[in-house]
């Protein structure tokens, strides 16, 4: 380290008299007093240099590089008339970027006063870094006591934005691709191997399954596709088959005989299924849901079909149509008749298999008196009572019964309450749960519940409560907004579900 010279002093120890936040002596041209001075005093006869104007500050630079003021506002004008029109975007930029290149002319032309020259270099690198883009150096002349000073600006920075939100969101673009590539490779990884470990494909699909994986993993979640590899190609055809031969033997037959009730009562529900969505007003797809609810009702005679069973083949469908079609096409509005009647046959097939083994993990729901969903009715308002007791009081006290909003929520799932979309994210971590469709769900409702909190203690009488629990606000929800709402249900189960005091069912 070179030795400080013994003349050059610390510029804070300067007596600068322009030094900005130091006092000097007032212009008001009164003498200082020699006496002990009040603060009223010491504030008339000194002022900080921040309080100068701008002029008398431009004045002092100019006097002390022999640099006239105009010359300086004329180079600070042309800076400011550069960058401001940098910053414009135009269809063609041929006018932006001729007015730009202008401005950069009259600048390199400028000389100031004293030997020093601004020059402009234009750098070709468009992935150049913010320091890169506009960085000034400083070049002493070995004969002179003049310094060049070097503006690096990009080329043709007048039709490139400069790095703002702008960028920082396609940074944090690039970075969700490449943390999604890598997911996309573990999954991949995962249903190609021999064997693939269902445990660790829980694990993984909990946080959520790449759409392009979705499909097997379901299947593998569903105990559909068997884990071994080999065997999958022939377990699917003889499920498939097996599906068909019920088709073949009862769906004509028994849709006109004893079960003609369940027939017409499946006939006039579904096309009240998700009827804003033009796929599910298909003839083609109504059909193949009223096969499968048909053959399921028949299969099942304790429960028989029960009105909301129909929205639960929904995402299956969505998932194993996905497959089927190109990437980036709208799911919810394809064509189906584009596809051959063999690739609809599987689709129809797998989507009643795997709706099955889902029923048969909440089948208590759709039974005589549906006893599955009054004690998860029961089991919620005994949960919500325990957690947040300022709104279940709430809800008492203006004669809310749990049953009027909540029956809904365990019948369909919370499907009537979320987007499709999120329905379909919310199942992958069911899927991944032991019993994630029955004893996750009353948490999932739990947190959903607690979601509207504030605007539910807002409300302050019966109808406006159920109007708040009948319509909330989810249609703009995504990924995000279900990955809170399940890490905020799996935080009250982990505190409340070996508490065996907190549900009655449990005492």
């Amino acid at each position: 380290m070179s030795s400080k010279s013994p003349n050059k002093v610390p510029f804070w120890k300067r007596s600068s008299p322009k030094t900005p936040g130091g006092s000097m002596k007032s212009s008001g041209g009164s003498p200082m007093p020699k006496h002990k001075l009040t603060f009223k005093e010491f504030e008339h006869h000194t002022e900080d240099a921040w309080d100068a104007a701008d002029d008398d500050l431009i004045r002092d630079a100019a006097s002390k590089f022999s640099i006239h003021p105009e010359h300086v506002k004329e180079s600070a004008n042309l800076v400011l008339e550069s960058h401001s029109k940098q910053g414009l975007t135009d269809n063609d930029g041929n006018s932006v970027a001729m007015a730009a290149s202008n401005s950069s002319e009259k600048l390199q032309s400028l000389r100031f006063p004293g030997g020093a020259t601004r020059s402009v270099t234009e750098n070709q690198d468009p992935n150049a870094s913010l320091q890169n883009e506009n960085t000034t150096t400083v070049e002493t002349m070995p004969n002179e006591d003049k310094t060049k000073l070097s503006v690096e600006h990009r080329e043709d920075q007048a039709n490139v934005s400069p790095p703002n939100v702008q960028s920082m969101r396609t940074s944090m673009q690039s970075f969700d691709g490449k943390r999604e590539a890598i997911k996309v490779e573990k999954f991949r990884k995962l249903v190609d191997s021999e064997n693939t470990d269902v445990d660790r494909l829980k694990e993984l699909s909990w946080s959520g399954i790449p759409s392009c994986m979705r499909p097997d993993t379901w299947r593998i979640l569903c105990d559909y596709m068997p884990a071994n590899k080999e065997r999958r190609g022939a377990v699917l055809e003889r499920k498939r088959r097996e599906y068909f031969n019920f088709v073949r033997d009862y769906y004509d037959k028994e849709r006109q005989g004893m079960h003609k009730d369940t027939f017409h009562q499946i006939h006039i529900d579904i096309p009240r299924t998700n009827p804003l969505i033009p796929l599910f007003q298909k003839e083609i797809v109504q059909e193949i849901f009223e096969r499968l609810l048909f053959i399921w009702a028949i299969r099942h005679p304790a429960s028989g079909y029960v009105q909301g069973i129909n929205d639960l083949v929904t995402p299956f469908f969505i998932v194993f149509l996905s497959e089927q079609i190109e990437p980036g096409a709208d799911v919810e509005s394809y064509d189906v008749s584009k596809l051959s009647e063999e690739v609809l046959q599987h689709m129809e097939a797998d989507t009643f298999w795997c709706t099955t083994k889902l029923l048969d993990g909440i089948q208590d729901n759709y039974t005589f008196a549906q006893p599955g969903v009054q004690t998860k009715v029961q089991r919620l308002q005994e949960l919500n009572k325990s957690i947040d007791a300022e709104l279940h009081q709430h809800l008492v006290d203006e004669n809310v019964e749990y049953l009027q909003f909540a029956f809904r929520w365990m019948n369909n799932l919370l499907m009537r309450e979320i987007p499709l979309r999120c329905t379909i994210r919310l199942w992958d971590t069911y899927l991944a749960e032991t019993k994630g469709f029955s004893d996750f769900h009353l948490y999932v409702c739990v947190a959903f519940l607690r979601q509207w909190r504030r605007q539910l203690l807002d409300e302050k009488d019966f109808q406006g409560l159920m109007l708040r629990l009948q319509n909330v606000p989810t249609s703009h929800w995504g990924d995000a907004e279900i990955g809170l709402l399940l890490a905020e249900a799996f935080r009250l189960r982990y505190t409340y579900q070996d508490a065996q005091s907190h549900l009655a069912a449990k005492r």
